[in-house]
């Protein structure tokens, strides 16, 4: 099974969504978009995929989206995939493409669903959480 995540290893979720992917047994393409960004087309595919907006999928902390002005509503889809591409640092993240889907893997346990393994047993979050893991999106203890 081939795993891509659009990563960005300054991100705790980031982190923690890589290392549930490596715990499940697979070792993921890593895309860095900050460094790499995807075109504009993989881009609007993404989104596509994940049945979400542009919108949607905009994030707003530690990026220049209140100097944009992004929560106007007057801006189209097409307008915010523009900034995303410009400032690929407004793309949500982590985004893990799989066989089984795409997904912005928020909280990091959404992986699950996009992994071959029925779960990853137990797993410790960077913040010190416990997880149990025992199927995908489920979590137990």
């Amino acid at each position: 099974m081939t795993i891509t995540i659009y990563h960005n290893p300054d991100c705790g979720t980031s982190r923690n969504t890589l290392a549930m992917i490596r715990q499940g047994g697979e070792e993921p393409e890593i895309v860095e978009y900050l460094k790499t960004p995807p075109s504009r087309d993989a881009l609007v595919s993404l989104i596509a995929a994940m049945g979400m907006t542009p919108r949607a999928l905009l994030r707003e902390k530690g990026t220049p989206y209140a100097a944009l002005d992004l929560a106007n509503p007057k801006w189209s889809d097409d307008e915010l995939i523009d900034f995303m591409i410009a400032h690929p640092i407004l793309i949500n993240r982590p985004i893990v493409v799989s066989p089984k889907g795409v997904k912005l893997c928020r909280p990091s346990e959404a992986v699950l669903d996009l992994l071959a393994v029925a779960g990853i047993g137990q797993f410790v979050k960077e913040d010190g959480e416990v997880v149990s893991l025992k199927t995908p999106g489920a979590r137990a203890g």
